[in-house]
C-alpha cells in the first residue's frame, strides 16, 4: 500500500501533480468546448430550420459530416489539415507559417462534433414549442430576436437540458481523445506514469476512478439545473 500511496504523491518521486494537472486539463478543456459546441448547435438547428434552402442544405451537410466521422478521424483532420490550410494561407498572404495550438484545435474538433449531436437535441425541442408562442410574441409586436431570447429561448432550454446533459457528459469522456495529440490530460498522465512504472493497471484503474468521479459529480450539478429549471412547473 505504500508503495501506491508513494506512485501517487507530488514532486520527484511520485505522479501525483503530473495526473492532478492532467485532470485539471482535462475539465477546463470541456468547459471550455461546452459554449462554443452549445452556440454552434443552436445555430446550426436555426440553419436547418431556415426557410432559406443554401442555408438548410449547408447545416444539414455539416452536421452529416460530424455526426458520420469518427471523433478521432475529425480531432487528426482539425490538427493537421487546419496547419496546412492556416499555412498556405499565411504563406500567401504574410510570406509565414504558423503553428496551430494543441488546445485550440482539440477544443474546434470537440466543438464540431457536439454541435452536430446539439443541433438535434435543439430541433426536437424547437420542435416541442407550440406555433402558438411564436404566434402570440408577434401580436405582442415583439421582433424576431427578442421573440427567440424572451419566450423561445427560455423553454428551448428547459426541453433540450435532459439531452444536453448526455452529450456534456459525452463530451467530458471524449476529451481522452486529445492525448493522441499530445495534451497532456487525465489520460495523457497516467498513460506516461504507467509506462514509466510498468505499474499499468493501477494507472489505468486510477484513470477509471477519475473518469467515473467527473461524471458522478457532473450528473449531481445537472440534476440540480434541471430541477431549478423547471421550477413552478404543475407536476
Amino acid at each position: 500500500m505504500d508503495y501506491y500511496l508513494t506512485l501517487l504523491s507530488f514532486g520527484a518521486t511520485g505522479w501525483g501533480d503530473e495526473i492532478a494537472h492532467g485532470v485539471l486539463f482535462t475539465v477546463s478543456l470541456a468547459i471550455c468546448t461546452l459554449p462554443v459546441g452549445l452556440f454552434m448547435g443552436f445555430f446550426l438547428a436555426l440553419g436547418i430550420n431556415s426557410k432559406e434552402p443554401s442555408i438548410q442544405r449547408a447545416a444539414k451537410l455539416f452536421t452529416i459530416i460530424f455526426r458520420g466521422l469518427p471523433e478521432l478521424l475529425t480531432l487528426f483532420i482539425v490538427y493537421y489539415g487546419g496547419q496546412i490550410l492556416l499555412n498556405l494561407l499565411f504563406q500567401h498572404v504574410l510570406g509565414m507559417e504558423i503553428e496551430v495550438n494543441s488546445f485550440l484545435a482539440g477544443m474546434i474538433a470537440l466543438a464540431f462534433v457536439f454541435s452536430s449531436y446539439a443541433s438535434e437535441v435543439f430541433l426536437s425541442a424547437f420542435k416541442g414549442i407550440p406555433q402558438g408562442q411564436y404566434e402570440g410574441a408577434f401580436a405582442l409586436g415583439l421582433p424576431w430576436f427578442k421573440t427567440m431570447r424572451l419566450v423561445i429561448v427560455p423553454q428551448l432550454i428547459k426541453l433540450a437540458l435532459p439531452g444536453l446533459s448526455n452529450l456534456w457528459l459525452i463530451l467530458l469522456k471524449d476529451t481522452s481523445l486529445v492525448s493522441i495529440i499530445g495534451l497532456t490530460d487525465t489520460m495523457f498522465a497516467t498513460g506516461l506514469a504507467a509506462r514509466n512504472t510498468k505499474e499499468a493497471f493501477f494507472f489505468f484503474a486510477l484513470a477509471c476512478v477519475v473518469y467515473l468521479a467527473l461524471t458522478f459529480v457532473s450528473s449531481m450539478a445537472l440534476e440540480a439545473i434541471e430541477k431549478r429549471a423547471r421550477r413552478g412547473e404543475v407536476r
